[in-house]
């Protein structure tokens, strides 16, 4: 069974945190890149973390130094720890998994990810 599982989303003022989870069946969990999305209304998606095996990490510029992700291993979830929120972050937060990576760049599209959940809301309000 492949899955990811998205939870964690909600409403929040600007500066405040937020911590996404996603659950991951032991396919998905083992793949070598894990990461991050997001989509706004009327805007593209976009990458916004990845996670390589073992353990490396690549962020977008916009959300460097803000936002961390991590994996536990223990329980086959990834993590997307979110602070200094603003009000630009807001969107429908989805993790998605891939076997294939040539950089974040070309990963950050989308199209290498073979694996999606079903994603998760996150407001930030002024």
């Amino acid at each position: 069974q492949v899955q990811l599982v998205e939870s964690g989303g909600g409403s929040v003022q600007a500066g405040g945190s937020l911590r996404l989870s996603c659950a991951a069946s032991e396919r998905t969990y083992s793949m070598y890149v894990m990461g991050w999305f997001r989509q706004a209304p009327g805007k593209e998606r976009e990458g916004v973390a990845t996670i390589i095996r073992p353990g490396s990490t690549t962020y977008a510029d916009s959300v460097k130094g803000r936002f961390t992700i991590s994996k536990d291993n223990a329980k086959n979830t990834l993590y997307l720890q979110m602070n200094s929120l603003k009000p630009e972050d807001t969107a429908v937060y989805y993790c998605a998994a891939g076997d294939v990576w040539f950089g974040f760049s070309w990963w950050a599209d989308g199209r290498a990810a073979e694996y999606w959940g079903q994603g998760t809301q996150v407001t930030v309000s002024s």
